[in-house]
């Protein structure tokens, strides 16, 4: 998923990068009224343990590995436009430290990464939250269903990128049928390690949850009423 140097060609590099960019802007907007003095610190906590953890691979088939891409963790736990900037900040380290990641290539991986992964990933999580019962076990499975959908749609991403300006000579199908297959694998263990992550932090401070929070809130208005 992190995109090297010179795969994708620089004009759609750039206007991805202008996209990521804007969504980067409009996170930073948005997070103003999600942060406070309890969930900044998990913020740090939840970039730092992404950050980590994507340094991890799990071997997933035919030699292939794969490892955390963490936008939907990082959206249930502390909101997403917290985490799209998490995520970005991650990014950016990699790409300057590790080399993990080109540098021309950092938009599309921002845009693929901190905003698909992020966004598809907190939506799945709230459409399932809504259908399941109201209780903290269905938190966790959410999760666990929103990591598995959101990576082989932010793999998704790369592949409209490729097809708009991919410099390789991979044909469209055979670049989609990789991605999709192997980041379904993936995702499986990118829902598990979401649904363990989240599960824990419930079973000692649920009130840090973002996504558990927001149910607290509605439970609450509806008795009021």
């Amino acid at each position: 998923m992190h995109i090297p140097d010179g795969f994708i060609d620089i004009p759609t590099s750039v206007a991805f990068a202008g996209i990521a960019a804007a969504g980067v802007a409009l996170s930073l907007k948005g997070a103003k009224s999600s942060l406070d003095e309890k969930t900044a610190p998990l913020a740090g906590l939840t970039a730092t343990f992404i950050f980590a953890v994507q340094m991890l691979n799990f071997p997933v088939a035919a030699g292939t590995s794969g490892h955390l891409l963490g936008g939907a963790l990082a959206a249930i736990l502390v909101g997403p436009w917290v985490a799209s900037l998490a995520l970005t900040v991650v990014l950016v380290m990699q790409a300057l430290l590790f080399a993990d990641g080109g540098l021309t290539a950092l938009g599309l991986s921002v845009f693929n990464m901190s905003l698909i992964g992020v966004w598809v990933g907190y939506a799945i999580f709230v459409l399932v939250k809504k259908i399941l019962p109201k209780n903290k076990s269905s938190i966790s499975i959410a999760a666990f269903v929103a990591g598995l959908i959101s990576v082989p749609c932010a793999a998704a991403g790369f592949v409209l990128q490729y097809a708009i300006g991919g410099t390789a000579t991979f044909s469209i199908t055979q670049v989609l049928t990789a991605m999709i297959g192997t980041h379904v694998l993936i995702g499986i263990g990118e829902g598990v390690i979401s649904a363990l992550a989240v599960g824990a932090v419930m079973a000692s401070r649920s009130d840090l949850v973002y996504g558990y929070k927001g149910s607290t809130q509605l439970l609450e208005t509806r008795v009021k009423e």
